[in-house]
């Protein structure tokens, strides 16, 4: 981050490699689209250059990503002002079915779906909050920061959160 401050162009890219797919999965829980979270990732990479002065060396870089990430997908779906389309089922070609891959293709993406739709029917805090801890391994603490809620809360809805999605079996 301090590179950045000083317009050293490789501390974006240092920071883009080691975040690119925490920033996606945060903005992707909230869009909850595919390809409209794919440019709001890239928005924030410019974004985040753009805004790199604003940074408060010592405050937890991370924290103050997932933060501008969360707002500007929030930003995004309140513009658009309605739900966003989930991302399509992959079809399976002939050659795969003569191939005998069908059926583990079928398999994994079938286990992708009820993950997804296990996923996507949680509260949005208790979406976001195992995005924030799964994928982004962020700390209770972090994520209530985050969040402005109470650590207490956050850690409530994650075990919750966790507890559901045990009982679908996923």
């Amino acid at each position: 981050m301090r590179r950045m401050q000083k317009g050293d162009k490789t501390g974006l890219k240092e920071i883009y490699e080691a975040y690119i797919s925490y920033i996606y999965a945060v903005i992707r829980g909230v869009v909850k689209n595919k390809e409209n979270a794919e440019d709001l990732t890239a928005e924030f990479f410019i974004k985040l250059w753009n805004m790199a002065d604003q940074y408060k060396v010592g405050s937890g870089h991370k924290t103050w990503m997932t933060v501008i990430a969360r707002n500007m997908a929030i930003d995004f779906m309140r513009k658009a002002g309605r739900e966003q389309l989930t991302e399509e089922v992959p079809e399976v070609s002939a050659a795969d079915t003569a191939a005998g891959i069908a059926d583990s293709m079928e398999n994994e993406v079938v286990g992708r779906m009820n993950f997804r739709e296990t996923v996507e029917k949680l509260p949005e805090t208790e979406r976001q909050i195992m995005t924030m801890k799964l994928a982004g391994q962020m700390t209770f603490k972090e994520i209530a920061e985050v969040l402005g809620i109470p650590m207490g809360t956050v850690t409530w809805k994650y075990q919750n959160s966790l507890e559901k999605l045990r009982r679908v079996g996923v």
